[in-house]
């Protein structure tokens, strides 16, 4: 990686500070005297707790809420790991322009500012209008054979996340949520997951977009032969560097979303991880610096088994459980209003004091 590059990763990372642990205490004495028992709202109490410690000062001004969906597509998708075609990340792209997508719905119900992010797509956007034109290469070179990236690629992918968090802070973004669009990424993502946690490639490796049991353990030997070609001795002393798993096995739209997680933090912003594979981000970017773990969130648990392991390896809990595996942002989205109403019942219930009602005998 050239040095104007890990300079900037070094700035991102060296300003980060955590969250404050006085407000956290602060937030958890109040929860107390509110009108309830005791934990009675349970991970709601916890949500709002993070909160305050993220928000400090500006716990109490109303969430502005964004999501960005990183697209890039993945060289490894020549060798059969995806049920579509590379095509369709071109076209899920025309698709969330055009507001037809499920991110959309949401983003629009929910009140998030939408932001399509083209940082490795394979295709040609020029004159498309409410496009973030952020391409650093046509896709990913296929892992199989090379490198995902070359330093330089992967720390130009990483800058676009960076200067997207400061955007949002510029914007008065106070919480963001990370998704993605990007055939033959869960490849990747299961590859990163491997290396990361040193958990066995069948334990993370799911169906991705709808692979058959055959198909599947096909997917599987190619991450195994993925894993071995670029970290032969992997989990034998340690696990890799975080940002040569990235540079090695990632995607593109994979880094973006680990630059815009760090800067994110580096910025005081909270963000919502959506599934599989924004939480693989989420992974490389707390492999890297371990406080951005206190302004993490994650929007749900998707049915790839990669991903429960990833929570676990950061330590977080998924807010929502629906059975979804579709990405783009969604189960971050769709975990929002549960943040927002987290921070609503902070803010606006009555405490035994004011209330005048009595507090529980201890």
């Amino acid at each position: 990686m050239n040095t104007a590059s890990l300079a900037l990763i070094s700035k991102q990372v060296d300003a980060m500070e955590p969250p404050s642990e006085e407000w956290l205490t602060h937030a958890r004495a109040h929860l107390d005297v509110l009108t309830k028992p005791p934990g009675s709202l349970g991970v709601l109490e916890d949500i709002a707790a993070q909160m305050v410690s993220i928000r400090q000062d500006h716990f109490a001004e109303p969430l502005k809420k964004a999501v960005y969906v990183f697209a890039g597509d993945h060289g490894i998708t020549a060798e059969g790991v995806s049920a579509y075609p590379s095509e369709v990340t071109r076209q899920m792209v025309l698709n969330f322009l055009a507001e037809g997508a499920a991110i959309n719905v949401l983003a629009k119900l929910h009140r998030v500012q939408m932001n399509v992010v083209d940082v490795g797509v394979d295709a040609s956007f020029d004159g498309v209008d409410g496009l973030l034109h952020c391409k650093v290469r046509g896709g990913t070179r296929n892992l199989l054979h090379e490198a995902a990236m070359s330093n330089d690629e992967l720390g130009l992918a990483l800058e676009v996340g960076f200067e997207l968090a400061a955007e949002a802070k510029a914007k008065g973004q106070n919480i963001v949520a990370v998704g993605e669009m990007g055939i033959g990424n869960t490849t990747s993502a299961s590859a990163i997951t491997a290396l990361v946690t040193g958990r066995p490639v069948a334990h993370v490796t799911g169906k991705g977009t709808g692979l058959d049991d055959g198909a599947r353990a096909r997917k599987q030997q190619i991450i195994e032969a993925v894993v071995r070609k670029h970290f032969p001795d992997a989990g034998i002393d340690s696990a890799p560097d975080s940002l040569e798993v990235l540079r090695c096995v990632g995607g593109l739209e994979i880094a973006a979303m680990t630059g815009l997680i760090l800067g994110a933090a580096r910025n005081g912003i909270a963000v919502v991880a959506d599934g599989f594979i924004s939480t693989a981000a989420a992974a490389i970017a707390f492999a890297m610096e371990p406080r951005v773990r206190g302004y993490l969130f994650a929007g749900h648990q998707s049915e790839e088994p990669g991903h429960r392991v990833l929570l676990e390896y950061i330590g977080l809990k998924p807010i929502l459980s629906l059975n979804m595996r579709l990405g783009e942002g969604t189960g971050a989205v769709l975990a929002m209003p549960i943040i927002e109403s987290a921070m609503c019942l902070y803010n606006e219930m009555a405490t035994f004091a004011s209330a005048g009602v009595s507090e529980a005998k201890r």
